[in-house]
C-alpha cells in the first residue's frame, strides 16, 4: 500500500503504477483472444464447445446441453432461502424504478409550419449480456444489465456466465429470470462474447454486449466492437474516497476493502487532508483484513494497488479526483453537497458518511456498471440508452424544400457535391 503526500516528489510516477494496472497483460492476452474469436467464427458450435471443455471442464455434446432450462431455473427458486429471493426483488424494483425515469419518447416538432423534425427512440431487437463467474457470484450484475434492457424494450435478452464444471449459482439464475432474461448459456470467457457477435447454430447473434468480465472479455468485447454495439471497456474495479477528516475511520476501512476483496487487480484509494485521520484508516484496513474470507485476495489488491494519500486543502483532493476519473467515489466529508459541482468526472459519486459504495452495487437504484479506468471522462454508467436507437426525422413540405432550398444548394456548391444541390433544384424546376 502507497502512504503519500501529495506534494511527495515522484508522487505522479508512484501513483501511475495504480493507473496503468493491467495495461500489459490486456496487451498480452489480445492475440489469444484473436485466435478464439477467428475459431468461433470459423467453426460455430464445435469451437464453443471445445473452448469450454479447455477454459471451465465442461463437457457437453451439443451447445443446448449448456442452456439452462426452465425445469433448472425453478430448482433454483427451491435452493434460495425466501428472504433472499425478496431481497433481489426489492433490488429488481428498485433498479426498475430508477431506469423508467431515463426512458425516452419519440418526440416530432412542428415548430415551423412546413417542415417536421423529430426522433424516433426504437429498442434494439436483441442483446447479449455477460454475467462475470469463478471468484464470485454475481446475481447483482444480472440485474443492473437485464433490468435496462427490458425497461428499454428489448426483444430477447441472451446471458452468457462461465460456470466451470457446470456449476452455476442459483442465486444467479434467480435473479436471471425476475429480471426478464430470455435464454441463458453456460459460456464465458472470449468465446462466449465471439458467439454472441457473430452468432452459432444455436446461439443467437445480437446487436449489443454489455457486462463485465475479465481481462479476457474485456478484450473480446473491444475486438468485436463495430460487428456488435458494446456498453464500455471494463476494467479493474476502483474506488476513490474523498474525506476532510471527519466520520468513523473503521467505516472509511471497510469502504476501502469492499473493492479490494473484488479482485487481486482492484484499486482502493483514500485522499484526506488529515494526515492521523488517515494513519488510522490504515490501521483499520489491516485490522479488517484478517477478518474477511477473502483475505488473500483483499490483501494483494490492497499492498499492490492500495493508496492512501495526504493533501492540504480540499480544492487539491478534488482536483486529484478529476483527474483520475474514478469509478466509484465517495465524498465521505462533513458536508458533500457543498463540494458536488466541483466533482466533474466519477461513474457514480456516493454522499456523505451513511452512503457506502456497496448500497449501490445492489438496490439503490443507478446501474452499478460503471466507467473504470479513467474513462468517467468520457462514458457514463449503464443505462436505458445503451438498448436503444435513435433515428432523426427529417419531413420538408413542397414550400418547406421551396423555403429553405437555396440555402442548401449554397452549402452543396461550398463542397463541390453538385449532385447534391440538383436533388434540390430538380425539385424547385418541376
Amino acid at each position: 500500500m502507497l502512504f503519500l503526500d501529495i506534494k511527495d516528489s515522484g508522487f505522479a510516477q508512484k501513483f501511475n503504477t495504480i493507473l496503468s494496472r493491467g495495461e500489459e497483460s490486456g496487451r498480452e492476452v489480445e492475440q489469444t483472444v484473436l485466435d478464439i474469436i477467428a475459431a468461433v467464427r470459423q467453426r460455430g458450435d464445435e469451437a464453443v464447445l471445445e473452448l469450454t471443455r479447455r477454459f471451465d471442464r465442461l463437457e457437453a455434446a451439443s451447445i443446448s446441453e449448456l442452456e439452462v432450462s426452465a425445469a433448472e431455473i425453478e430448482a433454483a427458486f427451491a435452493l434460495v432461502s425466501a428472504d433472499e429471493i425478496a431481497a433481489l426483488r426489492l433490488a429488481v424494483a428498485r433498479v426498475t424504478r430508477f431506469h423508467e425515469k431515463q426512458k425516452q419518447q419519440t418526440w416530432l416538432s412542428t415548430e415551423e409550419p412546413d417542415i417536421m423534425l423529430g426522433q424516433k427512440v426504437t429498442p434494439l431487437s436483441r442483446v447479449g449480456i455477460y454475467v462475470p463467474g469463478g471468484k464470485a457470484s454475481y446475481p447483482s450484475s444480472v440485474i443492473m444489465n437485464a433490468v435496462p434492457a427490458r425497461v428499454a424494450g428489448v426483444g430477447e435478452i441472451i446471458m452468457v456466465a462461465p460456470s466451470p464444471g457446470g456449476e452455476i449459482s442459483p442465486h444467479v439464475l434467480v435473479a436471471a429470470s425476475l429480471s426478464g432474461v430470455n435464454r441463458i448459456f453456460r459460456i464465458g470467457g472470449a468465446q462466449a462474447v465471439a458467439a454472441l457477435a457473430y452468432g452459432t447454430a444455436t446461439i443467437p447473434r445480437v446487436d449489443k454486449i454489455t457486462g463485465p468480465g475479465n481481462i479476457y472479455v474485456a478484450t473480446a468485447k473491444k475486438l468485436v466492437f463495430g460487428q456488435v454495439g458494446i456498453d464500455m471497456i471494463a476494467g479493474p474495479s476502483e474506488i476513490l474516497v474523498i474525506n476532510d477528516g471527519s466520520g468513523n475511520p473503521a467505516h472509511i476501512a471497510a469502504d476501502l476493502l469492499s473493492q479490494a476483496e473484488h479482485d487481486e487487480l482492484a484499486s482502493s484509494i483514500l485522499i484526506t487532508t488529515d494526515r492521523s485521520f488517515a494513519g488510522k484508516v490504515a490501521a483499520e484496513v489491516e485490522q479488517q483484513l484478517t477478518q474477511l474470507s477473502r483475505e488473500t485476495i483483499a490483501r494483494a489488491s490492497w499492498e499492490k494497488y492500495g493508496a492512501i494519500i495526504v493533501a492540504d486543502t480540499l480544492d487539491e483532493v478534488i482536483a486529484f479526483s478529476n483527474r483520475i476519473a474514478p469509478e466509484h467515489l465517495e465524498l465521505a466529508v462533513a458536508d458533500p453537497f457543498a463540494i458536488l459541482s466541483q466533482i466533474t468526472n466519477a461513474g457514480a459519486i456516493f454522499m456523505g458518511h451513511w452512503t457506502p459504495e456497496a448500497a449501490g452495487d445492489y438496490l439503490a437504484g443507478p446501474n452499478h456498471t460503471l466507467p473504470t479506468g479513467s474513462t468517467s471522462r468520457f462514458f457514463s454508467p449503464l443505462s436505458v440508452d445503451d438498448f436503444v436507437k435513435k433515428s432523426s426525422i427529417v419531413y420538408f413540405s413542397q414550400n418547406g424544400l421551396q423555403r429553405l432550398g437555396a440555402d442548401i444548394v449554397r452549402i452543396a456548391e461550398l463542397e463541390g457535391l453538385e449532385a447534391h444541390g440538383r436533388s434540390v433544384t430538380i425539385r424547385q424546376e418541376n
